[in-house]
């Protein structure tokens, strides 16, 4: 009944720039915290940037100064900003949202593919 729609990935070059979305739909009362998450082959899920309704933001150190995460609340959709893109960004990246109904649980976006070429 939620779903999470990312979009935005692809292939660039060092030093490059991409900018990830992801909207959510369905049977949405409020979204409290939303975030980006991502996992490299052989790697485990790790947080990158994450923003609360009211905008706090929180980034991972490897991340910090160089993305930028973003919401559009009337829109229900969150943005990562991704500049000066390194090979260790290389990765899958998963959107993540706090989704209140009658309760709030947890939902996951199916991932989009972000590959950096030396």
């Amino acid at each position: 009944q939620v779903q999470l729609v990312e979009s935005g990935g692809g292939l660039v070059q060092a030093g490059g720039s991409l900018r990830l979305s992801c909207a959510a739909s369905g049977r949405i009362f409020s979204i409290n915290a939303m975030g980006w998450y991502r996992q490299a082959p052989g790697k485990q899920r790790e947080l990158v940037a994450s923003i609360t309704s009211g905008g706090s933001s929180n980034y991972a150190d490897s991340v910090k100064d160089r993305f930028i995460i973003s919401r559009d609340n009337a829109r229900n959709t969150v943005y990562l900003q991704m500049n000066s893109l390194k090979p260790e960004d290389t990765a899958v990246y998963y959107c993540h949202a706090e989704i209140a109904l009658l309760t709030i649980h947890g939902y996951w976006g199916q991932g989009t593919q972000v590959t950096v070429s030396s």
